[in-house]
């Protein structure tokens, strides 16, 4: 998804400044044209050509895109936010390109290592309840520091309580952090982690979707979670009530592939009751420090090396197979999925994936999911 038009950073700033176009109709806007500069000067019957893009919305974008130039807006904006990623840049976070819902900005605060941004270093996210027991606390900073001291990077929220506690025992135990705010990268959300801010920004990442000087506002918290998720190849629920945040993201990380870890609890604790569901629903169970690392050094290695795009080995693929292919992640992908993302008919895609795995390009798994070779 790493656009070749060295404009299209602008393009995509732009584009999420309209209104009612968020990561999911970004991507098929630029899966559709092929890029979003393409897609900023379509008419009013391409855009409504795809799929989600109905009267209301194509007579909003109208609207707004004459009111706004891209290059003019990109400028400006640089000035009062010099830090900040697009799936335009060749650093975008690469775990973030495989997600369906993509940031398309993303704001960034802190010590940079390729590495972690490139996905090579191991990602785990720590989530949990803002009220966690002395039994939750406890065990969040024995697992962030023994994470930590095996090479983890750890991602949180910096939210009270188990996010706070994850936080602080990885930077405890030397290890590096990525702390995705619901706010501004600018704004310390709660305002008593001014000094957790400090040492994250000193020795890991602050990313935000949303530019400096954004308050704190309960519907971007929800929304925030996707992007701890998609950071990680797992996610570990510590506690987490019936009703949590945490578990939004657990449910987020099993659409995005990613393996999910539960501290069980007891079924007289009301913090517990949400992890007890996340077990009878399949999640693995936490058991000890020395069984999560086990578990967890079995994950799949990321490659070393960026894959080609498939245009340059395969001149030939029509624009329908590549649409198909940049749909699929690295990780199993479902039909269903590919189907929403391309917003092609059911058929056209079974075959595209068919002629796909002949050349080699895509391996079938298990339950009609497919994944990058």
């Amino acid at each position: 998804m790493v656009a070749e038009l060295t404009g299209e950073r602008a393009y995509w700033l732009a584009w999420s400044r309209i209104s009612g176009i968020g990561p999911v109709l970004l991507r098929r806007l630029q899966q559709y044209f092929g890029n979003l500069e393409s897609a900023w000067q379509a008419g009013y019957g391409e855009l409504q050509a795809v799929e989600g893009f109905g009267e209301q919305t194509v007579n909003g974008i109208i609207k707004e895109r004459s009111q706004l130039n891209p290059e003019q807006f990109l400028a400006q904006h640089q000035q009062q936010n010099p830090f900040f990623w697009t799936p335009a840049d060749s650093d975008y976070p690469r775990l973030l390109l495989e997600i369906p819902s993509p940031p398309p900005v993303l704001y960034y605060r802190g010590q940079l290592q390729p590495s972690e941004i490139q996905g090579l270093v191991p990602a785990v996210a720590i989530v949990g309840t803002r009220d966690p027991s002395d039994y939750g606390r406890r065990w969040t900073r024995k697992i962030s520091t023994v994470l930590a001291k095996k090479g983890f990077l750890i991602v949180s929220g910096m939210a009270e309580g188990i996010d706070t506690e994850a936080h602080r025992a990885c930077l405890e135990a030397g290890g590096r952090t990525i702390a995705v705010f619901g706010t501004g990268v600018d704004v310390v959300y709660p305002h008593r982690n001014q000094e957790l801010y400090q040492q994250i920004l000193n020795h890991g990442v602050a990313v935000s979707e949303y530019p400096d000087g954004t308050p704190p506002d309960r519907v971007h918290f929800p929304r925030r979670n996707r992007v701890i998720a998609g950071l990680s190849r797992a996610v570990l629920v510590m506690e987490a009530p019936h009703k949590s945040g945490a578990l939004i993201t657990a449910h987020i990380a099993n659409d995005f592939f990613r393996d999910v870890y539960v501290l069980p609890g007891s079924l007289d604790n009301s913090r517990c009751l949400g992890c007890l569901g996340l077990l009878n629903r399949g999640a693995n169970a936490i058991l000890g420090e020395r069984q999560l690392l086990e578990m967890l050094e079995g994950m799949p290695q990321l490659d070393l090396f960026p894959q080609s795009n498939p245009a340059e080995k395969f001149p030939n693929l029509s624009p329908q197979m590549k649409q198909v292919w940049q749909a699929i992640a690295y990780e199993p992908t479902s039909f269903d999925t590919i189907v929403e993302q391309t917003g092609l008919a059911a058929g056209l895609v079974s075959s595209s994936l068919l002629e796909l795995e002949l050349m080699g390009l895509i391996s079938q798994q298990p339950g009609m999911r497919y994944q990058k070779t």
